[in-house]
């Protein structure tokens, strides 16, 4: 995440700000700017929206966003992908899909890029599940390796292609190994 030197600034005053490219994040006071992804980032990403809602959607159990801005105990941060009970999705007064969600998603996924520091990103995924979040989980590409944050509990590291990674009650018959989460990575 890159940081940009402002003064600190109240959440509502960031929410007027226009979007960034990449996105920006409001954070204890402070702007910051998450990374561009990059293609491994952006594969792992794309892949597993589709896969997520590949086993949801259709049952209507969940839906699973990318780089939705999500606002709530005092910060607006923006997952790599935010998963939502489907009876916990923001609607507009027409019934659609609203624009803002200021709440907290049942799954966050975060993917770290090279720059990123892993701190920060952690302190997302833990503030998160301080707010109700069921399950966190860290990708990082560079060491094939996911960790997983269930509330409550100790984190969960997996690094073996064999590893089942640990899902959320919501999406319970999703079944993914790290090997395949990675394996997406391979032309």
């Amino acid at each position: 995440m890159i940081k940009t030197p402002t003064r600190k600034i109240s959440l509502e005053e960031f929410l007027q700000l226009p979007e960034t490219e990449p996105a920006s994040e409001y954070i204890d006071g402070e702007i910051i700017q998450k990374p561009m992804p990059q293609g491994k980032h952006s594969i792992l990403q794309g892949e597993l929206v589709t896969t997520i809602n590949g086993v949801v959607k259709p049952k209507k159990t969940a839906l699973a966003f990318p780089e939705l801005r999500c606002t709530f105990g005092g910060r607006s941060t923006v997952p790599d992908v935010a998963v939502f009970a489907w009876e916990r999705i923001p609607v507009d007064e027409k019934g659609n899909i609203a624009n803002v969600f200021n709440t907290y998603p049942d799954w966050t996924i975060e993917i770290l890029s090279p720059e990123q520091n892993g701190t920060k990103v952690i302190r997302n995924i833990l503030h998160c599940l301080n707010y109700g979040t069921k399950l966190g989980w860290l990708i990082d590409p560079e060491e094939p390796s996911v960790i997983a944050y269930p509330p409550q509990q100790q984190p969960i590291f997996l690094e073996n292609e064999e590893d089942v990674l640990p899902v959320p009650d919501l999406v319970s018959n999703l079944h993914l190994t790290l090997g395949q989460l990675f394996g997406w990575l391979k032309l």
